[in-house]
């Protein structure tokens, strides 16, 4: 693979680049009033975005603040519906097919075909190969300190610089670097580039670990990331190398809650509790269903409940538990349904549970 793109800037910067993005971007939104505008003269307006592009007028918008506060507060970035494009335009175009093929294979975060599911899966196949290499092993478990507040632009850029010549796409990736940001550190989050700029960022990180401390078995999913290590006094030399590096290299700091620790404990990674026999749901995710199961119980009996909401939710954590050893935990909580008996018309069929004497398939 060659070490930088051959692509350029003006060789995607046409109607039908666009329009593809365009799909892209709209795959799955509900069509609010700025959507139904845009729509309204659609080729004009994504014309409009090559020819500003091209001809250098184009700047991105002042960003919407808003904030979220599960499953923890984060202040949230989001630009309209127009820049949405451009920046789906520039990752489809140019990050995807050249630069995340230079990702290794296990980075998991933000990537077609990979994710929370096959990460977990994947870290459970490497414990139970470290536990027939050597019985018991040390696990390094990690994540970064105020990630996506912390990433250095200037580093970001120059890292990208490596991999882009063309000298028109460098100018269009600094402005989509530097353009709306509030100082010199931190991208934000909520931008389609952001998680891909991310990605980018700790790539550094991943053949520093997989390269240079030769770490066979090591997995990231954004910034939390493992590695298995066969003796405490191994992890203790490869974790204290890892806090030196992120320090000198990326300006980064490992949050104060990562360790290393034997394996025996389980590896809480991606949403799961992963043991070499098994795997489990985190136990804040069980509480927080069961605090929405007696919502749900509650809201029934003065009527308030949706029925239509209840299911999305349940379905959904139906879909992330299937992928744990959580069988008997879907019934005992299904059995805990007091409002079922007010809905005789529902099939209830989508709970993917058999409970009683109805299939609930």
């Amino acid at each position: 693979m060659p070490k930088s793109l051959k692509v350029k800037l003006s060789d995607k910067l046409n109607y039908s680049c666009f329009y593809e993005a365009y799909l892209r971007t709209c795959k799955h939104k509900t069509l609010t009033k700025e959507i139904l505008t845009f729509e309204l003269d659609l080729e004009t307006n994504l014309m409009s975005l090559v020819q500003r592009i091209k001809n250098g007028t184009y700047h991105l918008t002042p960003y919407y603040h808003f904030t979220i506060y599960e499953p923890k507060r984060r202040e949230i970035l989001a630009l309209p519906y127009k820049d949405r494009i451009v920046l789906q335009w520039y990752i489809g175009e140019f990050i995807k097919p050249y630069i995340v093929p230079r990702f290794i294979k296990d980075t998991y975060a933000c990537l077609d075909n990979r994710g929370i599911h096959l990460a977990s899966t994947n870290l459970q196949k490497y414990m139970r190969i470290m536990n027939r290499k050597y019985g018991a092993y040390y696990v390094i478990k990690c994540d970064i300190h105020h990630f996506f507040y912390s990433i250095d632009l200037d580093i970001l850029y120059d890292i990208l610089k490596k991999f882009i010549k063309d000298k028109d796409l460098l100018a269009f990736t600094h402005q989509l670097i530097f353009e709306n940001s509030a100082g010199k550190v931190g991208i934000p989050i909520g931008n389609y580039t952001s998680q891909y700029f991310a990605n980018i960022y700790l790539s550094k990180l991943d053949y520093f670990v997989k390269h240079e401390l030769h770490i066979k078995y090591y997995l990231r999913y954004m910034d939390d990331f493992v590695l298995l290590v066969s003796s405490k006094e191994e992890a203790k030399r490869i974790f204290s190398a890892i806090q030196h590096f992120l320090c000198w290299e990326l300006k980064l700091k490992l949050n104060p809650k990562s360790c290393y620790f034997p394996s025996k404990r389980g590896i809480d990674f991606c949403g799961y509790r992963v043991f070499e026999t098994h795997r489990l749901i985190r136990k804040r995710s069980v509480i927080k269903i069961k605090k929405k199961i007696k919502i749900w119980n509650s809201l029934s009996e003065s009527e308030n409940s949706d029925i239509h909401q209840v299911l999305i939710c349940w379905n959904s954590f139906l879909g992330h538990s299937s992928h744990a050893d959580s069988y008997c935990l879907q019934r005992k909580l299904f059995s805990t349904f007091t409002f079922l008996g007010n809905y005789p018309n529902y099939s209830f069929r989508s709970c993917k549970l058999s409970y009683g004497k109805d299939k609930i398939t």
